[in-house]
């Protein structure tokens, strides 16, 4: 089992959220606001370029635009087997918070 690490999992969750608009930029302003902290550039790019090695998104360039000064902006896709990892994780998560014994600290994880 290859289980995603968290900054993947919000990745991939991010790329799904943001649908044609997921590329660098916007995926990573996204998950600022998700996680409420400034993230840095390559915190962001390293776990993109491994997901797309991996096989759990697609990339593609733009058309160059003249807003970024010629420059193509890179858009990411989740595949089948993107989906079926957060299908994966989603489920370890599911089984791993549930039935949590009560440890005195008046917080117990809402249920499902």
């Amino acid at each position: 089992m290859n289980i995603l690490s968290r900054m993947e999992e919000l990745i991939l969750l991010s790329v799904w959220k943001l649908q044609t608009e997921a590329y660098g930029l916007e995926i990573r302003q996204h998950l600022s606001e998700l996680t409420g902290q400034e993230l840095s550039v390559g915190a962001v790019y390293v776990p993109l370029k491994r997901l797309k090695k991996r096989g759990y998104l697609e990339a593609w360039d733009s058309e160059p635009t003249d807003e970024r000064g010629g420059r193509s902006k890179r858009f990411y896709k989740l595949t089948q087997k993107g989906i079926g990892a957060l299908q994966q994780v989603k489920s370890v998560q599911d089984n791993a918070w549930s039935n949590l014994p009560d440890l005195g600290f008046d917080w117990a994880p809402a249920k499902s």
